[in-house]
């Protein structure tokens, strides 16, 4: 595993901007269309509500991963989205890296359940999430969007 940093990032900054981009930009070539680029507003992605992680090996970006409030507020849902990590070097444990770090962090805002998404052309974000103790579900909370092919995921915080 190389050595990386990991830290909250305002969703305007060039980094958390290039990341956000990278991930669709791989969503739209594994599944083509517009993604759910339609159902994400990157204002969702800032405080207090949202956050933006970023993270390094030194000064290169090398992964990220966003929150978002999601569902009735009084709930304290939040939905994990955008999590991207440079292709050359998955499977050195950033990408776990990240989670663990949204999870903290959205405990931390008061969240007490988070959801995501992926999707079947993407094996190596299911296995992640099966292995890290996200629970597969057939729906999302009420008035959140989910994608008809995808595989949901909640983790109780």
């Amino acid at each position: 595993m190389i050595p990386i940093t990991v830290e909250a990032e305002s969703v305007d900054t060039n980094g958390a901007l290039a990341i956000v981009h990278a991930a669709s930009d791989e969503l739209l070539q594994r599944y083509g269309g517009d993604g759910d680029n339609k159902h994400l507003n990157v204002d969702e992605l800032r405080p207090p509500l949202g956050l933006f992680i970023v993270a390094r090996h030194g000064r290169h970006l090398v992964g990220g991963v966003g929150l978002r409030s999601i569902a009735d507020p009084a709930l304290h849902f939040a939905e994990v989205k955008r999590l991207w990590v440079r292709p050359d070097l998955r499977r050195e444990g950033i990408g776990l890296a990240l989670m663990k770090e949204i999870e903290s962090r959205a405990k931390a805002l008061g969240y007490v359940t988070l959801f995501l998404e992926t999707g079947p052309a993407q094996p190596e974000a299911l296995a992640l999430y099966q292995l890290n103790g996200w629970m597969g579900i057939e729906n999302y909370p009420p008035g959140a969007f989910s994608h008809p092919i995808a595989h949901r995921f909640k983790k109780d915080l």
